[in-house]
């Protein structure tokens, strides 16, 4: 199946074989401030709903959460445990060296300090890394077209669903993205809260040398889908895309979602 672009849809295979982990990193190896758009405008909305105080729990799962853990930074403070997820083994060995703090793993300092200044430097970046090292508990391999993600293993109900730059990445059409929504709800405790981060209006991007499918939607059908799946949209945010990021993609703007499972 190809989108309106002709772009054929890239499954998980193809993300496994051909999504160069450390090629992507390089796209987070700044300063946030010195990023165009998308890293600092997401971090500072992690940033205002995990320091809210109203929100924290037991457990949170980021499902595809690429070779990266910046998603995850404002939620360590809220959470005891936090399970990140990935389909390829690329990108979850970046995050494994990482944590091992094993020599040539990737430098996430300038992102954390970021964000404890976002914090008023209440916690030290070094309490940070501390913290992510000790509370982050698995990498799991996870396959959102599955009923359960994380077949073979069951995994409990949780607090809170993070995914960032995952779900339209993954799914071909609307039918595929209510289903997967389906599936996170069902991983989330009664009252438990779903943040999503990603692109609208998007088919492709680029990355490195290859071009990878996106399931194009709008604000307004992210949402509706949403609500059909006992969903209560909190809040949305959205940052319109640059010239220069469109370049590489074709989408119309960032969007940052907070809902609650009825």
């Amino acid at each position: 199946m190809s989108d309106s672009n002709g772009v054929p849809f890239t499954d998980g295979k193809f993300y496994e074989k051909n999504f160069d982990s450390k090629e992507y990193l390089k796209s987070f190896d700044v300063y946030p401030s010195s990023y165009e758009g998308f890293l600092p405008f997401m971090l500072r909305h992690l940033h205002n709903t995990f320091s809210s105080g109203n929100l924290e729990g037991k457990r949170l799962i980021d499902i595809g959460s690429g070779p990266t853990i910046y998603a995850i930074i404002s939620a360590s403070r809220c959470f005891e445990e936090i399970v990140l997820s990935d389909i390829a083994d690329g990108n979850r060995r970046e995050i494994e060296k990482w944590l091992k703090n094993e020599k040539g793993c990737f430098n996430w300092r300038p992102i954390i300090q970021f964000v404890c200044e976002l914090e008023g430097r209440s916690r030290s970046p070094e309490e940070v890394e501390r913290r992510l090292r000790k509370i982050v508990k698995q990498v799991l391999r996870c396959d959102v077209l599955l009923e359960n993600p994380f077949h073979p293993l069951k995994v409990e109900p949780v607090d809170c669903v993070l995914s960032s730059l995952c779900l339209e990445a993954a799914c071909k059409d609307q039918g595929t993205y209510r289903r997967v929504l389906r599936s996170i709800a069902a991983l989330l405790n009664p009252g438990g809260v779903l943040v999503l981060l990603g692109v609208l209006d998007q088919s492709y991007y680029r990355e490195g040398k290859q071009t990878f499918s996106t399931l194009a939607l709008s604000q307004s059908a992210i949402e509706e889908m949403l609500t059909d799946q006992g969903f209560t949209v909190k809040q949305v945010e959205t940052l319109p895309a640059t010239e220069k990021q469109k370049k590489s993609c074709d989408g119309n703007a960032f969007f940052y979602l907070f809902a609650q499972k009825k």
